[in-house]
């Protein structure tokens, strides 16, 4: 499981090192291999290959004869490409995906559990909770 967030810094030919601890959280047996996706809220979401199986798997189920099954397969399988670490943990994100997510050069990596996000940091913070008051209120009426 990914969880913390860290500042990284894209280079100009749009490689991103990932975070030691980030990349000591990625399961051994995935090798270099991690799918990249274009997400929610415009960020790019990364997997290591055993959790992507497990949404990919999700999406082949749907119905190819349900027209919004169909539109959310095809949506989904568009959006995702392979990429590989190199040998100093490197990735490099497509230039498509960087224009997604609107990333330069400074990236927020963020663990979310099974998958990590990459996030332009303003962004970003348009997408999280900085109160700790009001992340205690949606605790209580989610978790409760």
């Amino acid at each position: 499981m990914f969880n913390s967030q860290y500042d990284v810094k894209l280079d100009p030919k749009g490689r991103l090192v990932l975070p030691s601890k980030v990349k000591g959280a990625i399961p051994e047996a995935n090798g270099t291999t991690l799918m990249l996706r274009m997400a929610e809220d415009r960020c790019l979401a990364l997997y290591p290959m055993v959790e992507y199986k497990k949404l990919e798997s999700q999406i082949k189920s749907l119905n190819i004869n349900n027209p919004e099954q169909r539109m959310l397969q095809r949506s989904f399988f568009n959006s995702v490409v392979e990429v590989e670490l190199d040998s100093t943990g490197r990735l490099l994100i497509p230039k498509l995906y960087q224009t997604y997510a609107s990333l330069e050069k400074d990236v927020v990596v963020v663990g979310m559990g099974p998958r990590i996000e990459l996030w332009n940091p303003d962004n970003y913070l348009k997408h999280i909770i900085v109160d700790p008051a009001d992340m205690s209120s949606l605790m209580e009426k989610y978790l409760s």
